[in-house]
């Protein structure tokens, strides 16, 4: 089959490699759709992934071509989303009921062969089957969305909340949908990209644009979300946290990113500093709120390239071009 194959740091190429066979619990997944994110430039750069050379990939969705003998719950022919994340359910996180915190976490297209393949593996317990309405070239959309999902978990947003959003890539605009949907009272989003800003504006933020300062509100915000990993838009956010507010790190960061954080502001004015680490029992409902329509795929998957030009995809996305960008065998 063909397959991405992130080679060494700063080495990516489509090539031939072997087969994929299923384990005794495993499905063979034809991929319709494989969505690339920043976790896979992290992987590109020599972060995340334990070993290289490995097929990236974990946002990605198909159809089962095959089943190992023990797998009863799923059939061929069916159309499944797959949830990348691999617990070993051992450790004391994972004991309690924390398995993205786990000691021996692993996931599909980071330390295990990935989506961006013709066929990838996974275990049936990974598999959610989709509606036969759920286009499933629009399917690779739910990984992304159960991380988003699990920072509202994280949250635990109050009704009424004023939210400002840096970034409006893939992951803020779903921060920002699901903010209309948890009961925000008003949804700011900053970003430097004019055509993203624009998109968050057609989604129905309530305010743009480039920096917080063009917004009158000098007493802060009551939840701050860096969906951009950007030690700048990091930093500033951290100053404009309102009393009693919460900082939600939910962008990717670089292991080398720094701020810094002002402990008696944290102290004196009550204030949470949070993250929220991929997926933890969201992503089930993350699928059922893609069935419900809570995501428009037209306006969330801007770029639909075929697996042979991978290369030039991830330099499309690291360029900061266009929204979610997928391949397609």
């Amino acid at each position: 089959m063909r397959a991405a194959i992130v080679e060494a740091v700063g080495k990516v190429s489509v090539t031939t490699v072997p087969d994929p066979t299923p384990g005794p619990r495993d499905v063979v997944v034809a991929v319709a759709a494989c969505g690339i994110c920043g976790t896979d430039l992290h992987i590109l750069q020599g972060e995340f992934a334990p070993t290289l050379p490995i097929v990236p990939g974990h946002e990605f969705a198909g159809e089962i071509v095959e089943i190992g003998a023990e797998v009863t719950e799923l059939s061929v022919g069916d159309k499944v989303a797959v949830d990348p994340s691999l617990y070993c359910n051992e450790c004391r996180y994972c004991r309690s009921g924390r398995g993205n915190l786990c000691d021996r976490w692993n996931a599909i297209g980071v330390s295990k062969p990935g989506g961006a393949a013709e066929f990838a593996v996974a275990p049936v317990a990974n598999c959610v089957k989709l509606p036969d309405h759920i286009d499933v070239k629009d399917a690779a959309l739910i990984e992304p969305l159960s991380c988003a999902v699990r920072g509202y978990d994280v949250l635990r947003s109050t009704l009424g909340a004023d939210v400002l959003i840096y970034g409006s890539g893939t992951m803020g605009l779903m921060m920002l949908e699901l903010a209309k949907r948890t009961g925000a009272a008003g949804v700011d989003v900053l970003d430097i990209n004019p055509e993203r800003l624009a998109t968050a504006g057609k989604l129905g933020c309530s305010r743009t644009a480039a920096s917080a300062d063009e917004f009158d509100r000098p007493g802060g915000w009551d939840v701050v979300i860096d969906a951009t990993g950007s030690a700048g838009a990091i930093q500033d956010g951290l100053g404009r946290i309102a009393k009693g507010g919460t900082f939600l790190q939910f962008g990717v960061a670089d292991y080398a990113t720094t701020a810094v954080i002002e402990p008696y502001r944290i102290y004196n004015k009550e204030i949470t500093i949070t993250g929220s680490m991929a997926v933890l029992h969201s992503y089930e409902r993350a699928a059922a709120l893609f069935a419900t329509g809570v995501l428009d795929p037209a306006v969330f998957i801007s770029d639909r390239l075929p697996l042979e030009q991978y290369p030039q995809a991830i330099d499309r996305f690291k360029a900061g071009q266009g929204r979610k960008i997928v391949v397609q065998p």
